[in-house]
């Protein structure tokens, strides 16, 4: 079947058939469904490669991300979908594990596939990844951070500011000796930076108390590493209060093991986590955490990426869409 077949079945010429799949956004919503109801009857597959080429527009979306397990990417990664997908754009996706040099080779990897624009998660990257970016000359997002120096786009929050918040929140529940748990790996800058607002905070608000930080050495973000790193808090700082996750996964392995081995929570020991996944507000005792807007990134940059595509949006733009200490039972 050709061009041709769908566009006389549907009674639009070939240019509308082909402006129908290409921007959708451009033909009317009555023409748009008696094409796809043509190319469906037909059987028709749009040669997509040859339109690109012509268009000199890939239609495509690069998404860089650390995992594609977490939730919290995947959240992300729906809402700028949602944006994405009524104007004919798809997405490809790459994880980088939290390696910045498996994050510079997927940035050559998409950029040598030529898309439209990019969002990436992360503010920190390596001086050729940076390169790279600057140099695409598509529009680019950078995500789940701040940073005063964005690459082009940014859509996120502050990491420090959030670990900061919630470390004040314990401190006034009287709280006085928090240890701060993750895993801290190289390739996560976000860690990194609550670790040392962490230390940073409670130098201010406890003077005298050290920054209590536990390590899981793992890699990996699951709920066994949270319950590895409660043994090596209570192995190592027995005299913590209160446990402040890096992350609700890692605060919901580590509560669900107090319950089995009969701490009280929060009685014994507090905990909090930081991103307030849909678990959090399940677990018994409930979890405090820090909670971001993970959707809402996705959805604003996706718009940020459309404006720009389009040609409405001709300046970078810096959104910042904060965060919220949600109080809850285990603190």
């Amino acid at each position: 079947m050709t061009l041709n077949d769908v566009a006389s079945l549907a009674n639009v010429s070939p240019q509308t058939v082909s402006r129908a799949i290409r921007n959708p956004e451009l033909v009317s919503e009555r023409t748009v469904t008696r094409v796809q109801w043509a190319i469906s009857t037909t059987g028709y597959v749009p040669n997509l490669a040859a339109s690109n080429l012509a268009s000199n527009r890939s239609k495509t979306i690069a998404a860089i991300i650390p995992t594609i397990s977490a939730s919290v990417f995947a959240d992300a990664l729906h809402g700028l979908d949602a944006v994405l997908t009524p104007h004919g754009y798809q997405l490809f996706i790459g994880a980088t594990d939290y390696s910045i040099d498996r994050e510079e080779e997927l940035i050559r990897a998409f950029m040598g596939r030529r898309p439209d624009g990019l969002f990436i998660v992360g503010t920190k990257h390596t001086p050729a990844a940076t390169l790279l970016l600057r140099k695409s000359r598509i529009p680019i997002v950078e995500a789940w951070n701040w940073t005063d120096e964005p690459i082009d786009n940014l859509v996120g929050f502050s990491n420090s500011d959030a670990i900061e918040a919630i470390v004040e929140y314990v401190v006034s529940k009287g709280y006085k000796h928090p240890t701060f748990a993750a895993s801290l790996q190289p390739g996560d800058s976000r860690a990194l930076d609550r670790q040392e607002s962490f230390a940073r905070t409670v130098a201010r608000l406890l003077p005298g108390e050290p920054p209590r930080v536990v390590d899981s050495g793992t890699g990996v973000i699951d709920m066994d590493a949270g319950v590895r790193l409660l043994d090596i808090a209570l192995k190592r700082h027995p005299e913590t209060d209160v446990l402040m996750f890096a992350s609700d996964i890692f605060a919901a392995g580590a509560l669900l093991e107090c319950r089995r081995r009969g701490i009280s929570v929060p009685g014994d020991l507090a905990i909090t986590g930081f991103g307030d996944f849909e678990i959090s507000r399940h677990l018994l005792p409930t979890l405090t955490t820090v909670a971001v807007p993970n959707v809402e990134i996705g959805t604003r940059a996706g718009e940020l990426l459309i404006a720009r595509m389009s040609g409405i949006g001709e300046e970078s733009e810096m959104v910042d869409l904060g965060f919220s200490v949600v109080a809850r039972e285990s603190a």
